[in-house]
């Protein structure tokens, strides 16, 4: 018994390092729009109000794209900071945006019980795929994106956001 707790341990280790590895790869920047960029603003979601949205919308912005969950704690945590970040306006043209791996109910009900200055958009078990598009195999949440007004994907952040480092980013706009 302890010695499968401790390969289970171990494997989670494993597994939440190659997650983290690849989550935080940056790419380099002047490449051109990558597919999963491509493909994420080619898509319709519902929005937290289950009306369809067009991602398309966004295009020519920066974006922030977050992948979250109403049961992911850190996920929740963040949002409060990702609404201020979004209401500070000090960068111009920025757009955050939720991608809520999650049901359309329950982001409906969560949506009413925190106020955020974003639009959040349910994409239930799809979501999950397009997380690995961007290179979330893990899929592990919170998961990022941050994408220039040409489509290129600037960085990627797997885990909670350090607000200090996404705003030390979004600077280089």
């Amino acid at each position: 018994m302890k010695r499968n707790l401790i390969l289970f341990v171990f494997i989670a280790i494993l597994f939440t390092a190659i997650g983290a590895y690849f989550g935080n790869q940056r790419v380099e920047a002047g490449t051109p729009p990558t597919t999963a960029v491509t493909e994420l603003l080619a898509t319709s979601l519902p929005d937290q109000h289950n009306q369809m949205q067009s991602l398309a919308q966004w295009k020519g912005k920066i974006l922030l794209v977050n992948f979250w969950a109403t049961w992911c704690t850190p996920c929740v945590q963040e949002m409060p900071e990702l609404s201020a970040l979004q209401l500070d306006g000090k960068i111009k043209n920025l757009q955050i945006i939720g991608i809520g791996i999650d049901s359309a109910a329950n982001i409906q009900e969560f949506s009413t019980k925190l106020k955020i200055s974003y639009p959040l958009y349910v994409a239930e078990a799809t979501g999950s795929a397009q997380m690995r598009k961007f290179g979330d195999e893990a899929g592990g949440l919170p998961f990022s994106v941050l994408i220039g007004p040409n489509g290129q994907i600037k960085k990627t952040y797997l885990g909670r956001l350090k607000m200090d480092e996404v705003k030390h980013d979004l600077a280089a706009f």
